[in-house]
């Protein structure tokens, strides 16, 4: 049974929940934080991340993930906690939290009252607490925590979105095929797209496990970077086998 998918999902993911809040620190400190793009070695990060000896097996990067320190996990640490959920016996590319949309209509309006945030916050982290890599609830979670002044904590939320999505990002350039991103969630290519200052306009499915999505330049976005892509390609092998592995009907 093929994955998919192509439903085109609101993008909902804010400016400020995707900028580098990592900006504010020392050029220098940033530097020693970076990781290169390179494809990632599926099998080494499935071994690496189910081994309790491993300084990467999930349950421990995934308590360092829950510390409320945004100078806990390495760039590194990311790209295994989120490539490395993929291998995870609770791991479903379809799953969807009870949680995810119950709040959908309050989340459409610009503004809300104490009230309305108090319930976005409430639905959203359990949402997420239900999902980790639920990037959207994340989003929506960062913005209400501004909305009500709790800036610290919009900052921890927005320092592991912002490095999830860099998790993505070093998996490929998303130019080819050869070179395409690696997500978990097909979810996760939209927040991808919008990351870059694009809109998505089409999705088609590349066998033998690949998404491309056409895309457009979002003219809400003033951010300055370069828009001149017609499309970016994904790489869903691991989500495809795993959804045909634990939905065998």
């Amino acid at each position: 049974m093929k994955l998919l998918r192509y439903i085109l999902p609101i993008l909902i993911l804010t400016a400020p929940a995707i900028g580098m809040v990592a900006q504010s620190k020392p050029a220098a400190d940033n530097s020693k934080r970076k990781i290169k793009v390179e494809k990632p070695d599926l099998e080494e990060v499935r071994k690496a991340t189910l081994d309790p000896k491993s300084p990467y097996y999930f349950p421990k990067l995934k308590a360092k993930y829950e510390t409320n320190d945004t100078t806990t996990m390495t760039p590194t640490d990311f790209r295994y906690f989120y490539l490395g959920y993929m291998f995870q016996e609770d791991y479903d590319p379809y799953r969807e939290s009870p949680y995810s949309h119950v709040t959908d209509e309050l989340r459409a309006k610009p503004t809300h009252t104490k009230e309305e945030i108090d319930t976005i916050t409430k639905y959203a982290q359990l949402a997420l607490q239900d999902n980790p890599f639920d990037l959207r609830q994340m989003s929506f979670l960062v913005h209400v925590l501004k909305e009500k002044r709790k800036d610290m904590r919009a900052k921890i939320w927005e320092y592991r979105l912002e490095h999830l999505l860099g998790a993505v990002k070093s998996t490929g350039t998303g130019d080819s095929v050869e070179n395409a991103w690696y997500v978990m969630y097909p979810s996760h290519e939209y927040d991808m797209v919008q990351l870059l200052g694009y809109e998505a306009t089409d999705a088609q499915y590349i066998e033998p496990g690949y998404d491309y999505l056409v895309v457009r330049p979002d003219e809400s976005d003033k951010r300055k970077r370069d828009k001149s892509a017609e499309g970016f390609y994904f790489n869903v092998m691991v989500p495809q086998q795993q959804y045909e592995l634990k939905h065998p009907e």
